[in-house]
């Protein structure tokens, strides 16, 4: 699946003004990301939150990792327009407008990379490439993204409208684990959770997805409006999938850690003897 990266930004750029609204559950993922910092004993001097968005996850960083500097990336300008409108945001955490597959970041100078929820609006294998670049060796990377079961009920409901792709494709954890090996990430550790949300319509669900940003941007994907008679369809078959009075909205949360290896000529990656001291697991 190849993502047009123009309409990827501009799909957060529109949605900037009601992200924060509606982003319940990117918060609270982002809250359990956070979270995991416990389980290992790092002290970063530079910090990168990839696909930082209105800035939720800079403050607890700066918070958990004190002496580090917290620099905050997104692909949308009007994002961090939003991010720096919180209070002292912007004097504290440096906010850049750049793509996470072409980071702006100068190699071997992060210690710690964050990204929450945002892998899924590139491509894996060269979002970690340029992870791997940017992370110092025994750098840590920690992120969430979505797997394949997110947005099931939408699916399927559009399947029965017509034949056209209308909701986003998501990767397998397993292959993900897989890209981390392949781009020379070392130990990864991957899980996965499950989150659903409910609504009362499903023009509901539509207009939470809308204001989050969250659209198909895939290239060659179809752009003309859908007609009355398929959209119609499509609230039936939602409609079979109601639950306790509500249409049910699954996502499927990947939990990804790994450590920025070095390749040996054998094409295995290894963490330095230097970083495996600072570790610490479950």
């Amino acid at each position: 699946m190849i993502l047009d990266r123009t309409q990827v930004r501009a799909s957060f750029a529109r949605a900037a003004s009601s992200y924060e609204r509606a982003a319940v559950l990117q918060r609270r993922v982002a809250d359990q990301l956070l979270d995991r910092f416990q389980w290992v004993t790092i002290d970063p001097r530079r910090i990168l939150d990839v696909g930082t968005g209105t800035g939720y996850g800079l403050p607890p960083l700066r918070r958990r990792f004190r002496k580090a500097q917290v620099i905050g990336i997104d692909i949308a300008p009007a994002m961090l327009k939003v991010a720096r409108a919180r209070s002292g945001l912007w004097r504290r955490s440096p906010l850049v407008a750049a793509d996470g597959e072409h980071l702006p970041v100068a190699g071997a100078s992060i210690d710690v990379l964050y990204s929450n929820l945002a892998l899924q609006w590139m491509d894996p294998v060269a979002a970690f490439q340029e992870f791997q670049r940017v992370l110092r060796p025994g750098g840590l990377l920690t992120f969430s993204t979505f797997g394949p079961d997110t947005l099931m009920e939408l699916r399927a409901a559009w399947a029965a409208a017509d034949d056209r792709p209308h909701v986003h494709s998501f990767v397998d954890m397993h292959d993900l684990g897989d890209a981390l090996v392949h781009t020379g990430f070392a130990d990864p550790v991957l899980d996965v959770d499950r989150f659903t949300l409910t609504y009362e319509k499903a023009t509901d669900a539509l207009r939470d997805l809308k204001r989050i940003g969250a659209h198909n941007v895939r290239t060659g994907r179809f752009s003309g409006l859908t007609g009355k008679t398929a959209f119609q369809r499509f609230v039936d078959a939602y409609e079979t999938m109601r639950s306790d009075g509500r249409l049910p909205l699954t996502y499927e949360v990947v939990y990804g850690q790994a450590w920025r290896g070095t390749v040996s000529a054998d094409g295995s990656a290894h963490v330095p003897l230097s970083a495996i001291g600072g570790r610490r697991r479950r």
